[in-house]
């Protein structure tokens, strides 16, 4: 049976941006590592993404509270469960991301508010606690970055990381790496150095067997 993998591109500049050649680099690493794997990539300044908003968010509230949908409205939330489905066949998932603005593209929001729907990705217990639905999966989170938002002070402005691991955490995908390019808009040397850096990084953390193992891995 296939390994299923997602890559989720978020960026306008796709494959060529920074976060798109260190992705390719990690994808070519797990190709070597896994000959079972297949690669769906979702471009999502691409994609047609389905509406949040209108008949959809009546959908969505009226589904919430058990009442049927009528056809037009059953026809549009199709499409939100095509798009749920699409993210739920995957086994493993690798997000290609930029920083803008201390945060992630709308683009990525859009997708992101798009399938995290209760009864779909997560449900409620009967004192109404949400749990995850999505369980069994990994992620690996490649990003770039202006400036160097490793520590004090930069570390502060920092709103992607911990947005992506409680949003996906919050679904149930409590494993994520993060591969940070970073700085990228400081000098060409430097872009070029934490490109490089970061390319290296994912061929060993992948060749060191992090993507299999059931515990964190740390390279040296």
């Amino acid at each position: 049976m296939s390994t299923r993998l997602l890559h989720i591109v978020a960026t306008p500049r796709g494959l060529a941006s920074h976060t798109g050649r260190v992705s390719t680099a990690l994808i070519e690493e797990l190709h070597q590592q896994h000959d079972d794997l297949e690669v769906t990539t979702l471009d999502l300044f691409s994609a047609d993404l389905p509406a949040v908003a209108g008949t959809n968010i009546k959908s969505k509230y009226a589904l919430m509270t058990g009442q049927p949908l009528d056809e037009a409205a059953r026809s549009s939330w199709e499409e939100i469960e095509r798009t749920i489905e699409g993210f739920l066949a995957a086994d493993l998932y690798v997000l290609s991301v930029p920083m803008w603005n201390f945060s992630i593209p709308y683009a990525l929001k859009y997708y992101i508010d798009a399938i995290v729907q209760p009864g779909y990705l997560f449900g409620y217990d009967e004192n109404g606690v949400p749990y995850g639905l999505v369980e069994g999966r990994r992620m690996v989170c490649v990003t770039s970055r202006g400036g160097d938002y490793s520590g004090p002070p930069m570390d502060a402005f920092d709103h992607m990381e911990g947005y992506l691991r409680a949003i996906f955490g919050f679904v149930g995908i409590t494993d994520v790496q993060f591969f940070n390019v970073q700085p990228c808009d400081v000098t060409p040397e430097l872009r070029n150095a934490a490109a490089r850096k970061a390319i290296a990084d994912v061929r060993a953390w992948v060749a060191a067997g992090a993507w299999a193992a059931r515990e964190p891995v740390t390279l040296g």
